[in-house]
């Protein structure tokens, strides 16, 4: 299985130095005062241990969403069963 493009939004701001920490994710500071983690996951045991060393650190977990799928599909309508 691919892995999934994650978003994890943290309170604070962290430096582009901590991306090779958190396993080459993507550190974006935002003018809010938080920092978005992105980047591909391979699953879900590697996500665990991404909020794992979010906790180590000590840093304030604002939320984690999987990016939205891309639909290569004509229609643009998907369906959840």
């Amino acid at each position: 299985m691919a892995p999934t493009e994650y978003r994890i939004q943290i309170q604070g701001h962290l430096a582009a130095e901590w991306a090779e920490w958190f396993e080459g994710m993507t550190v974006q500071c935002q003018p809010d005062g938080t920092t978005i983690l992105s980047g591909p996951v391979r699953d879900q045991a590697a996500l665990h241990g991404l909020l794992l060393k979010v906790r180590d650190l000590g840093l304030a977990l604002i939320s984690v969403n999987p990016a939205e799928p891309i639909s290569h599909q004509g229609s643009g309508n998907v369906s959840v069963v």
